[in-house]
């Protein structure tokens, strides 16, 4: 008997439209101990079926026809207090995004210890002191002292953390984990694998793993299944599936993989999508998007940080002696050059993100300096000095679900910094730019009438490096801009900011924790440890012969693909044999 059957699974929901079937006639087992891996691109249905399963289909989603079983006992079609029984005591699902399953009202001890309360005969004291052994076991610094705070004092590798502790906190059964590394960075996310692992194999807890990450799947699953547009076209074991893949779409997929063996100049793209698009050339020497105010080639550095150093409060007080501080970043020095790629890596918590927002100036730093093409930002008090600066050095932020106003049309969104920075004459001319911009990105113009919530991750990416490229920056900052996304987004964003650097001859920040889109991307990378930049090297240089133990360290943990081979794997071939 399987720990987990899903026999026959439809999944439905229902519009004005007509309905549309999520997951059509899904049949797969899970047995006690095992991993088995859900993969495929955005919209698959593969998170759908997590929330099938514990009965969270947000409505009007509903299961149409088949049954689930969790250990011979039908648990689909339950009632919502015999479903409640079974979800955290039973099942522990770790949700994909932690600012959503996080309650921010709440500290994080109030929520770990209510869970173990209402899930286990634990002591509120006994239930606090698992809550804290929890926390150190899935990495976070200060357990006692960290548990106390809210989930925004966090960064979003720790708040993954939080939730994947709370998943396993009452010893479930059955593991579902949706995306559950997504944020986070390799020597954290060997960390939680490895714990993944060991809870399957020593207590024969099964684990459904739902990710892009196809390291990951090739690593730690047992079994594989792949996912294409509800239905499942492929599913056996790891080593079979990655290593000769029988669907052209698993071929696809899996060829659209980061090498981290090989810089490449294009990230091959999964050809096997109907719907993708390619970005529309422009001639960028006469139109409005090439034509900066200021053309001239900096001599130098165009971006310096010295020594810089910032610090948040964790405990206020009205007497600053008893305030308490936590060091973000300590003496951080580094420069990025007119045209080059320039690389930030690091745990989660390390403070990429915080220099980045410490450039643009969303976080002024507490002592340090910041110049750009020459000009010392951190001397400029007035908002009025700093617009100019500001509008040369544009943000794409990790989260394109949260970045982007959903209360505005997608044209709004992208016209809002050109009316800001008054860089048009007419809301003709404004109105012709913008569609110009969601051309280039691949969207096409009639994308600018729709909402945010209407566009998959993907393509709500796109939206935000439109906006981005808006004010004809010099500088691009660009915090995780893939993390959430699939392989076959991934690479298609991937290659949208090559072009813009080759065309627009665009200076970049990039700050990731894939070690291998690092090495495709970047020209130089930093290593950031604890808040302290510990390395600077060029790329081949720190993947081939890294100077400090920490940087050799994040490198030895980089999962490696054991997939079939790709080299000289002729993509154009794979397309023609999905019929």
């Amino acid at each position: 008997m399987s720990l987990l059957e899903v026999k026959h699974l439809r999944i439905e929901y229902p519009s004005r439209h007509g309905v549309m079937a999520a997951v059509e006639d899904l049949s797969f087992n899970i047995e006690k101990g095992e991993i088995l891996g859900v993969v495929g691109e955005s919209g698959a249905g593969k998170s759908t079926i997590g929330n099938a399963v514990i009965d969270l289909l947000s409505p009007p989603g509903r299961i149409a026809s088949g049954d689930v079983y969790l250990d011979g006992e039908k648990i689909s079609g339950l009632p919502p207090a015999a479903i409640r029984a079974v979800r955290g005591r039973r099942i522990g699902f770790i949700f994909q995004d932690p600012m959503t399953s996080l309650n921010p009202l709440f500290t994080v001890e109030y929520q770990m210890v209510e869970t173990l309360l209402a899930n286990t005969e634990l002591s509120r004291e006994q239930a606090r002191q698992k809550a804290v052994s929890l926390l150190d076991a899935v990495g976070i610094p200060q357990p006692e002292l960290r548990i106390k705070q809210y989930p925004h004092q966090f960064s979003g590798g720790m708040r993954q953390r939080v939730v994947i502790a709370i998943a396993l906190s009452c010893d479930p059964e059955l593991i579902i984990a949706d995306e559950p590394t997504t944020a986070l960075d390799v020597s954290i996310q060997d960390q939680i694998l490895s714990l993944i692992r060991t809870l399957c194999k020593e207590r024969n807890v099964g684990c459904m793993l739902v990710t892009h990450d196809m390291g990951v799947v090739s690593n730690v699953t047992d079994r594989v299944a792949v996912m294409y547009r509800g239905r499942l076209v492929e599913i056996g074991p790891t080593a079979k599936v990655l290593g000769s893949p029988e669907h052209a779409y698993t071929r696809s997929l899996i060829s659209a993989v980061p090498r981290s063996d090989v810089k490449l100049v294009r990230f091959p793209l999964v050809s096997y999508i109907e719907d993708a698009r390619e970005m529309v050339h422009l001639d960028l020497k006469t139109h409005w998007l090439g034509q900066r105010q200021d053309q001239r080639q900096y001599q130098g550095a165009l971006l310096r940080v010295e020594h810089c150093n910032l610090r948040f409060v964790t405990k206020d007080s009205f007497f600053p002696s008893r305030r308490e501080y936590l060091q973000a970043t300590h003496d951080v020095s580094f420069e990025i050059f007119e045209g080059e790629t320039f690389g930030l890596v690091g745990e989660s918590g390390s403070g990429k993100s915080t220099i980045a927002r410490a450039i643009t100036g969303l976080y002024p730093p507490d002592s340090g300096k910041i110049w750009f093409e020459g000009i010392e930002l951190t001397a400029i008090k007035s908002e009025q000095e700093r617009r100019p600066l500001r509008r040369q050095m544009q943000m794409v932020f990790q989260n394109p679900y949260s970045s982007l106003n959903p209360r505005m049309r997608v044209e709004d969104i992208i016209a809002e910094p050109i009316r800001f920075h008054k860089l048009a004459s007419s809301e003709a001319q404004i109105r012709g730019i913008v569609a110009d911009l969601l051309d280039y990105v691949g969207l096409g113009r009639a994308a600018g009438v729709k909402f945010p919530h209407e566009f998959s991750g993907g393509q709500r990416q796109r939206i935000s490096i439109a906006r981005a490229l808006a004010t004809r920056p010099r500088l691009l900052i660009c915090d995780e801009p893939t993390s959430a996304l699939d392989v076959s987004v991934q690479a298609q964003i991937l290659n949208l900011l090559k072009d813009l650097q080759d065309e627009l001859k665009l200076t970049m920040l990039f700050i990731s924790h894939d070690l291998p889109v690092i090495r495709q991307m970047c020209d130089r990378i930093g290593v950031m440890k604890k808040g302290t930049l510990v390395e600077v090297a060029p790329t081949e240089q720190l993947f081939t012969k890294a100077a400090d133990p920490y940087s050799r360290s994040l490198i030895s943990l980089m999962p490696e693909f054991k997939g079939m081979s790709r080299e000289g794997l002729d993509i154009s071939d794979v397309a023609a044999g999905q019929n």
